[in-house]
């Protein structure tokens, strides 16, 4: 088909599920091959992606567009099985992917996590190992990486998998919203295209995550499954309620420090995060062994790796296929030069956490570009706060956006204390 026919039939479809109208595969793929060779306009691309929000789409469609984006961009080839783990997201500070990868890697499983940067966090995991190491590789390059170490924490960006889906991301970013069916989508394409077999999915649920009912994260987890099971992907959904972030530090540099407290088993490490990790390694552990036919509890063998220091050993070995420093440490890591202990007006108990509030204020602060900036959360859920107690402490290179957060705070405040 010539360039012109295919843009024609692509703007068609775009009318068409614009219209609430049902799509078949030669429309769909018209759409993803013309956004995936940057053919579309934004405003087109936009356009498309408002058509999902109303209507959302069916099951078919689903299948279609996920092909569809698989189709149009390189695809990652591994023998055997091939573990991955995904979160929808929203909430930040709960960096359980660079803990997850370097136990199922250690356990013997290949696991090339492609991530994405932040779309409404103040970092995505791409953003937050790309602090520590390089996060971009071509298909080849990951191959070996893989092979070699049994794991990646990569961005998907110059990999040119499911190349629609950065361009439909960059599209999305100023808006900070996605629709359920495109996150779904998005996730599935980039599964498939790095040749995932076994899959746990975390779906966080809480009235400031992404997903804010159960029953919308079991209708999401169904979607997956179904998806999943077109494609011939084990898969398992965590769907769990999320209040605030699992680790402590917001914004690349101080979520890549909680990741390493916890690998390196510090007594002061965040529990939580330690606590969702071993969870959502365990799924996928139970999932790989049922599928070797062995009998060994996925959660009990990930805290082994996790408390012995393999899974340490093993982040180092990956880090530094990566290009980054294999002798990395919490300690190593330096902290923007800027900061500001942000302390209580009132005595009290902490009742809440607006996590869009602290998603707001860690990007004024510079995260993820300022790889130094975010937030140190002191203190956290049901903590008790003194009058002029220090709750949490803000850092960014930039003394401005350090102090613009400070004053945006009075309006946007990140805890609720009674």
């Amino acid at each position: 088909m010539n360039d012109d026919k295919e843009k024609l039939l692509a703007i068609d479809a775009i009318q068409k599920k614009l219209l609430g109208k049902k799509l078949t595969y030669p429309e769909v793929y018209a759409i993803m091959d013309e956004i995936a060779k940057e053919k579309l306009s934004d405003v087109l691309t936009t356009y498309f992606v408002a058509s999902s929000f109303k209507e959302g789409y069916t099951s078919q469609e689903l299948f279609f567009f996920t092909k569809a984006m698989v189709e149009t961009g390189n695809k990652l080839k591994f023998k055997g099985i091939v573990a991955d783990k995904h979160s929808v997201g929203g909430i930040a500070g709960t960096r359980t992917t660079m803990i997850i990868v370097p136990i199922i890697a250690a356990a013997g499983f290949k696991i090339p996590k492609i991530s994405s940067r932040a779309i409404t966090t103040p970092a995505g995991t791409a953003d937050v190992m790309e602090a520590i190491a390089s996060v971009e590789f071509t298909p080849k390059q990951i191959e070996k990486i893989v092979n070699e170490v049994g794991g990646c924490i990569a961005w998907n960006g110059k990999l040119g998998i499911a190349p629609a889906d950065d361009i439909i991301i960059r599209v999305e970013e100023p808006l900070s919203f996605e629709s359920f069916d495109k996150i779904i989508i998005s996730v599935m394409a980039k599964k498939v295209a790095a040749g995932t077999t076994h899959l746990v999915l975390d779906i966080p649920i809480g009235k400031t995550a992404k997903i804010h009912r159960f029953s919308e994260g079991e209708n999401v987890a169904r979607k997956f499954e179904n998806l999943a099971h077109h494609f011939g992907i084990k898969v398992i959904c965590d769907v769990n309620e999320t209040l605030e972030p699992a680790g402590r530090g917001i914004g690349p540099i101080l979520e890549a420090r909680d990741v390493l407290y916890v690998l390196e088993q510090k007594t002061d490490r965040p529990l939580r995060l330690e606590a969702k990790s071993l969870r959502l390694a365990g799924k996928l552990l139970d999932l790989c062994y049922k599928e070797k036919k062995i009998s060994k509890n996925g959660e009990d063998e990930a805290k082994k790796i996790l408390e012995s220091g393999t899974a340490l050993k093993k982040f180092q070995e990956i880090v530094k296929a990566q290009g980054g420093d294999h002798k990395i440490t919490s300690d190593s890591l330096s902290l923007a030069k800027n900061k500001f202990d942000f302390c209580s007006s009132i005595s009290g108990k902490i009742k809440d956490i607006n996590n869009h509030n602290l998603n707001i204020v860690a990007k004024i602060l510079g995260a993820p570009n300022d790889k130094k900036a975010g937030i140190y959360l002191l203190k956290k859920l049901d903590h008790s706060v003194n009058k002029n107690e220090p709750i949490f402490t803000l850092y960014s290179d930039d003394k401005y956006r350090l102090k613009e957060a400070e004053a945006t705070l009075r309006n946007l405040p990140i805890f609720k204390i009674e």
